[in-house]
């Protein structure tokens, strides 16, 4: 039987944790920020939790991970 492959684009967007959550960082805080006040780019500084039946589908695209 073949080694699974890893999804690579998933790889770099998502972070599973030794006890399974799966943390990403949110997006939009690369341009247009003079249009965003200032809680809402702190409020998409660091990790969220990603849940439910879309982390499922995540850790298969990661199998080694």
């Amino acid at each position: 039987m073949s080694k699974a492959k890893t999804n690579k684009s998933v790889k770099k967007r998502f972070i599973v944790t030794k006890t399974g959550k799966v943390l990403y960082r949110p997006g939009g805080l690369n341009h247009f920020l003079s249009k965003k006040t200032g809680k809402q780019i702190r409020n998409k500084h660091g990790l969220r939790e990603l849940t439910g039946t879309l982390a499922k589908s995540i850790k298969r695209l990661l199998p080694y991970n």
